[in-house]
């Protein structure tokens, strides 16, 4: 993680507290650049450009923000990073923004790794289960690992709870080995 980076969500962070801008409508904007951003590549190579021109690159934006509808802190945002040529860390700011909004409003961000693919009714159970433990709001990500054999292991934070297959298997391999 860059100190920039962290420096740019935080004051981001601040921006949409001080306007009461609801963080699931931010969220969404930005995601919705994001899709945009992946997708064109035209668009990507004109913003990473430090030659190309500022304000026809602000231009560009304000003509893909008519179409995206952005907040106008979220657009100010974007004309920031395109102002200090820090859109080649577009991702970094964003997950550090989206970590630091999780810290504000109690969330806590969570990894999911199990052995096959989750339906959504076991995931909605799982994260439930992961609310009451953390005594709040939860947001998970998730991944496969087939190595796993069955089970999951969460992470919250630094904490770990390994509820795998493989995880059981390796402590009772320690329990007989130490016999």
């Amino acid at each position: 993680m860059s100190a920039f980076a962290l420096r740019y969500a935080r004051a981001f962070a601040d921006v949409i507290a001080e306007a009461h801008l609801p963080y699931e409508q931010v969220k969404s904007q930005l995601n919705d650049f994001s899709t945009a951003w992946h997708a064109a590549a035209d668009l990507r190579e004109v913003f990473l450009d430090p030659s190309f021109p500022l304000p026809e690159k602000l231009t560009i934006l304000d003509r893909l923000n008519e179409k995206m509808k952005l907040a106008q802190q979220v657009r100010n945002f974007l004309a920031v990073l395109l102002q200090h040529n820090r859109m080649d860390v577009y991702e970094e700011i964003l997950d550090e923004f989206r970590k630091e909004m999780n810290g504000r409003l109690g969330i806590a961000q969570v990894e999911v790794t199990s052995a096959r693919s989750l339906e959504r009714q076991e995931r909605a159970v799982l994260l439930d289960k992961i609310g009451e433990m953390v005594h709040g709001k939860v947001e998970a990500t998730f991944h496969e690992d087939a190595s796993l054999i069955g089970g999951v292991i969460v992470r919250v934070g630094s904490t770990v709870y390994d509820g795998s297959v493989r995880g059981r298997l390796a402590v009772l391999e320690e329990q007989l080995a130490a016999k």
